[in-house]
């Protein structure tokens, strides 16, 4: 069913008919690159947000601080007083679909203050990483926050191979001045899923993995514990998050992934939290962005935000009363 709707008019983009009505994901995620995102002078990064960028995207305004976070300006000075915590992920923890105050980490920012306790939540989530560029990203930048806590938002894709250098190309022209073309290409790809013709998407997160032998989930193992070594030699606690596929939560088939993600935080000494069993009780769909589009909407980030804080109590609390509970400090959090 598709809707023709007339072309937003830019400098570089002709006028003309295709289906825009700022909703359509394959649209949505090419604007974010060409409008928020810039090659990074970090070869293993690629792509970053660039500083103080503004689109619209989903529906929702997407701007970008001085250093090119998707959120308000936040010093790399501490304020006494104020705990800080590193939301390090991609596109889930940046917030794609949803409005600012609404993704989880303003929503954890607003638990800790109703809580009475003031934290600054600092969003380094960029869309289209993997882990390894997630922290890269952390070590080479993120860092400067300072943080109390990070937290490593985990998802299934996160296993995908970093691309080499040499292999990213600059899109051609067509391909960036053309909504049409982008609009044609996501559908085809629609079309040949559909006709069997292209991997499932199940079928292509459950392949990221060979059962957890493949070079991209050995290339994220390698880099949690790049991240859980840095934590322990600065005293910081790290909090490792997996954040479920939605396309189907109730017949969850990525079990092994969590538990393959659970066993790394566990052999880091990192405390780990599963938040698909806040999203069961609810249907899929009530949890999208748009039915095409399976990234966690408001509601969702809503739960993710109850789930991750909860943890980070736990996590935050003094050892003393974890003790006088006769338990030792647990490093699974769920």
């Amino acid at each position: 069913d598709l809707h023709s709707f007339p072309t937003r008019r830019s400098s570089d983009l002709e006028p003309g008919l295709v289906a825009d009505d700022g909703m359509q994901f394959d649209l949505e995620m090419w604007k974010y690159a060409r409008d928020v995102k810039v090659v990074s002078s970090d070869p293993l990064l690629g792509h970053e947000h660039g500083p103080n960028r503004t689109a619209e995207l989903m529906g929702v305004s997407v701007e970008t601080n001085s250093k090119g976070q998707r959120d308000r300006e936040i010093p790399y000075e501490r304020t006494p007083g104020v705990m800080r915590v590193a939301m390090v992920g991609d596109s889930l923890t940046e917030g794609w679909g949803v409005p600012f105050e609404s993704t989880f980490s303003k929503r954890i920012e607003r638990l800790y203050e109703t809580d009475g306790k003031k934290a600054e939540v600092v969003n380094l989530g960029v869309g289209n990483w993997n882990t390894v560029q997630e922290v890269e990203h952390f070590l080479t930048k993120g860092h400067q926050y300072k943080p109390d806590i990070v937290v490593l938002n985990y998802f299934v894709n996160d296993a995908e191979l970093t691309p080499k250098p040499e292999a990213r190309k600059e899109p051609s022209w067509l391909l960036r001045h053309c909504y049409s073309c982008i609009f044609v290409k996501g559908r085809l790809d629609t079309v040949l899923r559909r006709l069997t013709t292209r991997q499932n998407w199940a079928d292509y997160y459950l392949g990221l993995y060979d059962g957890g032998k493949s070079k991209g989930w050995l290339d994220a193992k390698a880099a949690i514990k790049r991240l859980a070594d840095y934590c322990k030699a600065n005293n910081i606690k790290l909090l490792v998050a997996h954040l479920p596929e939605l396309h189907d939560v109730q017949n969850y088939r990525f079990g092994t992934v969590t538990e393959l993600v659970r066993q790394s935080a566990n052999e880091n000494g990192a405390a780990f939290v599963d938040l698909l069993p806040r999203m069961q009780f609810h249907a899929s769909e009530d949890l999208w962005v748009t039915p095409p589009d399976p990234h966690p909407n408001a509601f969702a980030n809503e739960l993710i935000a109850a789930g991750l804080f909860a943890a980070l109590q736990k996590l935050d609390a003094p050892k003393d009363e974890h003790l006088q509970q006769g338990a030792a400090i647990p490093s699974t959090v769920r």
